[in-house]
């Protein structure tokens, strides 16, 4: 059976976390990491009480543990707790940790940007899908708060030593780096504290695997560079990831897979020592974790903001949220309305960006998004222009008003007006309000005034109602 680990997401980017974090959305219990199956097997009845923490169950773990304190060099300086949980257990355990995360209110911002960037389905109920994907891929998990390790009591005896391997490292690195408060410094900075997430589920996935190569006398750092995909089993047959939204996949995997590619390129480079020095001087967004050498080179992204006037959008909007998406971030952004290739060319030249995410209900709940991005030079902002306009015309499939210039493009909307800008190296959207607006804030930024649109447009196929700007 093949084995895969996730961390939870943010639901708000928490989007992962909070996404799912927003990312869960995208992290639903960042440091409640669970180890995932990536294959479904149905549960075999929960033994008795009596015969859980079997005697056996806890030398493995102990051999386990005393394996992998070998293998990193992180020692175990307070002793550990063990248990077996059943599939109650961990359902009740995932929804304890999603209420200790974030309260409802961040949820909710965190549901609410991820349907206005597109990431999911609107009304797609995102909270309780998390909950469900989670208690069934569960096999797994290490709790910094409680100090102890939880595996599944379903997982066969063949199967445990991986699913220890991989949850006992992060209980080393808790006991090294302490993983809880070293993830939550990155806060309220989601991509940073993605990027962290996938520091500690990357070295952990090297961690099981440097275990697995221990008996062919093999170690991680001296293979060639590896496919991270070969150790996923066929997820279209796990019944909740065939369900997920595809951003709900990438975000579960990537800080296992794009993590551990990160962690392969500090072995190679250190050994295991390496991480002394990562966890001293934590990557700074997920660019730095898809790109290492960039990590290496200290290159970071210059701070952005957003600049909006001070009463910006208006008295009758609530503001549900402001955050960053990072190259990840974008990368799923454009993949919803491009093909992948094209997505991951564009999110390349990222070099900063910031995003915030407005309410107004009235007769009917209205969203508001606006977003900064800054990208390594002007040619791959005005390539992020072309194609950008092209994946928002796909988004809004009923619009009216369409005008386009070289750097400037706006439509209408039933839910309001849409407008792409950008100049030099740095592109804005706002998604859901007037030209208004759009206009009070490209004067606060100090951009020169906005090409006015011209003659009414024919409607386009498929658009029902006329909204003015």
């Amino acid at each position: 059976m093949n084995l895969i680990s996730f961390r939870g997401m943010p639901l708000r980017h928490d989007f992962r976390r909070r996404c799912v974090r927003f990312f869960a959305i995208l992290v639903l219990f960042p440091l409640s990491t669970p180890f995932l199956k990536a294959q479904q097997a149905a549960p075999d009845p929960s033994p008795p009480a009596s015969e859980k923490n079997n005697p056996e169950f806890l030398a493995t773990a102990d051999e386990v543990l005393k394996d992998m304190s070998e293998i990193t060099g992180w020692k175990l300086k307070t002793p550990l707790k063990k248990t077996m949980r059943s599939r109650e257990e961990i359902h009740a355990y995932v929804l304890k940790q999603m209420d200790d995360e974030k309260d409802a209110k961040e949820r909710y911002a965190s549901t609410r940007s991820a349907e206005a960037f597109g990431l999911i389905p609107k009304g797609f109920d995102l909270e309780n899908f998390l909950v469900e994907l989670l208690t069934e891929q569960i096999a797994g998990l290490y709790d910094p708060k409680a100090h102890e390790f939880y595996i599944a009591d379903w997982i066969a005896p063949e199967d445990q030593r991986m699913v220890m391997s991989h949850e006992l490292t992060h209980a080393l690195q808790d006991q090294q780096f302490q993983i809880e408060p070293w993830v939550k410094a990155a806060r309220p900075n989601d991509d940073a504290e993605l990027a962290r997430e996938s520091v500690l589920e990357g070295s952990a996935m090297a961690g099981m695997l440097d275990y697995t190569l221990r008996d062919k006398g093999l170690k991680l750092r001296e293979l060639p560079d590896i496919d991270p995909g070969i150790f996923v089993g066929d997820l279209s047959q796990t019944p909740m990831l065939k369900k997920a939204p595809p951003f709900i996949k990438d975000s579960l995997m990537f800080p296992y897979f794009s993590g551990l590619a990160f962690a392969m390129s500090v072995l190679k480079a250190d050994g295991w020592n390496g991480f002394d020095g990562v966890f001293a001087r934590p990557p700074a967004n997920t660019q730095q974790i898809m790109h290492p050498e960039l990590y290496r080179a200290g290159k970071v992204a210059p701070p952005i903001q957003l600049e909006l006037p001070a009463d910006f959008p208006g008295k009758s909007w609530t503001l549900l949220e402001q955050n960053y998406m990072g190259e990840f971030g974008w990368k799923e952004i454009l993949k919803q309305f491009l093909d992948e290739d094209r997505a991951k060319n564009l999110s390349v030249g990222w070099n900063g960006d910031i995003y915030a995410t407005y309410e107004w209900k009235g007769t009917a709940t209205r969203l508001l998004l606006v977003t900064r991005v800054r990208f390594a030079t002007p040619e791959a902002a005005e390539r992020f222009f072309g194609q950008y306009s092209v994946a928002l015309e796909k988004k809004y499939v009923d619009r009216t008003n369409l005008y386009r210039r070289p750097n400037f493009f706006t439509f209408d909307t039933v839910g309001g007006g849409v407008f792409l800008r950008c100049s030099g190296s740095e592109c804005v959207t706002l998604e859901g309000g007037d030209r208004a607006q759009y206009l009070q804030w490209m004067k606060n930024i100090g951009w020169e005034a906005l090409p006015e649109p011209g003659p009414e447009k024919k409607p386009t196929a498929g658009a029902q109602i006329k909204t003015s700007r």
